[in-house]
Order: C-alpha cells, then structure tokens, then sequence
C-alpha cells in the first residue's frame, strides 16, 4: 500500500506545475504592459519600490527566523514564519507588476565595475526567482501533507535559493535607487 502522505503530496503535483509555468509568464506578460502607455488614466505607482524592497528584506528575515526556529524543533512557529514569507513573497510579486504596469523602467546609472556588479546580482535575481517558484511550492507541499523527511531533503536547497531571491532583490533596489526618477 502506498504512504497516504504520498498520495495527498501527488495531488498538488498538477498545481506545483501549473503555477510554476503560468507565474513567470503572466509576470513577463505584464511587465511588458505599461497602462499609462495604453492611454488609462492611472498614477504611476512609483511609491511602490521601496516597500516591495522592504518586503524582501522582511523575507529574507523570516527565512533566517524560520530555519533558526526549526533548528530549536520550534515547529508551529517555523509553519508560521514560512507561511507568512510565502505571502510577503506573493505580496511583493503583486507590488512589483502594479509598479511595472504603471510606471516606466528606470534604466541603471553605474558605470564599470558596479555596473557588470549590478547586472549580475539583477539576472542571477530574476532566473531564481523564476526557478525557486516551484521549489518553495513543493518544500510547502511536502511540510502540510506531513511528508517530513522529503520535506527536509527539498528544504535545503529550497531555503539558500529563496533566501538568495530576497537577499538579492533588495541589493538589486539600494543599487538602482539613485536613478529613480
């Protein structure tokens, strides 16, 4: 007979996978929409940059939290803390299109060295942000379907990748502020 831990963890395998592909491609798709381009009457939302920053830092603070907490078997406190990173994640994912539909890219000033620094740190961002999406989704599977030891195996690299992802997200605004507009 198969583990009913497994069984429950294969139903969500469709979504991982659903929402894997469809999330970083209606964030291209929006990105690329400018609705003050398209003629709507909308403000641009450029108050919006520092606090999705602040959201990643808040991130990157509740990941450190988190995986401090399930050192000390403080269990019910790490299922919160990841939860609501999970959230703050989603929230800065909704703050950064509402900015980008609404506002026009702020091209980066820096020249030379911080200038390749900059670029770097933005791509290497962007590709694992995209990439941790399904990883974040499957360590959470496995942790309320009660799949323990799978959910520990997947953590451990789920964890350095989305505390990367944040990290990087708010050296990617401190670099590029100045050129706010």
């Amino acid at each position: 007979m198969e583990n009913p831990n497994l069984v429950a963890e294969k139903k969500y395998n469709k979504w991982i996978v659903i929402l894997s592909i469809v999330i970083p491609l209606v964030v291209a798709a929006l990105f690329g929409v400018n609705l003050r381009d398209m003629g709507f009457d909308v403000a641009p939302l450029t108050f919006l940059p520092p606090i999705y920053a602040s959201l990643n830092a808040f991130t990157a603070l509740l990941l450190i939290i988190g995986f401090l907490a399930i050192k000390k078997n403080k269990i019910e406190l790490h299922k919160k803390l990841m939860t609501t990173a999970i959230g703050c994640s989603a929230l800065f994912l909704i703050m950064y299109v509402a900015y980008h539909m609404t506002s026009n890219s702020t091209p980066y000033g820096g020249e030379g060295v911080m200038r390749t620094v900059y670029f770097f740190v933005l791509i290497s961002h962007i590709i694992l942000s995209i990439v941790i999406i399904p990883f974040v989704l499957i360590t959470f599977v496995r942790a309320i379907t009660n799949n323990i030891e799978r959910h520990k195996k997947i953590a451990k690299i789920t964890f350095p990748l989305w505390l990367y992802v944040a990290v990087s997200g708010v050296i990617v605004y401190l670099m590029i502020s100045p050129y706010y507009i």
